[in-house]
């Protein structure tokens, strides 16, 4: 299934520590799995302007109904100014209602170390899930 490169829209300050989120979403059905998917690409674009995105990724495994995203911020107020904004925003509440569980983890790391590696993420989600 499909798994979106890795894209930094706006390149972090060399040394500067930045704020990284790492995020599993699990739908209940299928249908809500393409539901889900069908809105990734309105988001995409989203974080490409997005103030203080640093960079992005995303795999998806639709007939297991999971999704995993690795995003990197300037500052936890980035993030959150770009998850309370729309499109990300009412794509959140459309698809609350069809989504079986979520996982969400944060951390901080240098600049140096983009683009984040997936297996570091996997490990602290599967971390926060204990």
């Amino acid at each position: 299934m499909p798994e979106l490169p890795w894209f930094a829209p706006h390149r972090p300050a060399p040394h500067a520590e930045v704020h990284a989120m790492a995020s599993r979403f699990e739908t209940r059905t299928l249908l809500g799995a393409f539901r889900f998917f069908a809105r990734t690409p309105r988001i995409m674009w989203q974080i490409r302007t997005a103030p203080g995105a640093h960079g992005v990724t995303l795999r998806a495994r639709l007939l297991r109904r999971t999704f995993w995203t690795l995003s990197v911020w300037e500052s936890p107020e980035a993030l959150h100014r770009f998850a309370g904004s729309d499109p990300h925003r009412s794509s959140a509440r459309a698809l609350k209602a069809l989504m079986k569980g979520s996982d969400f983890v944060s951390w901080t790391t240098g600049a140096d170390a983009l683009p984040l590696d997936w297996s570091d993420a996997l490990q602290r989600l599967d971390g926060n899930r204990t």
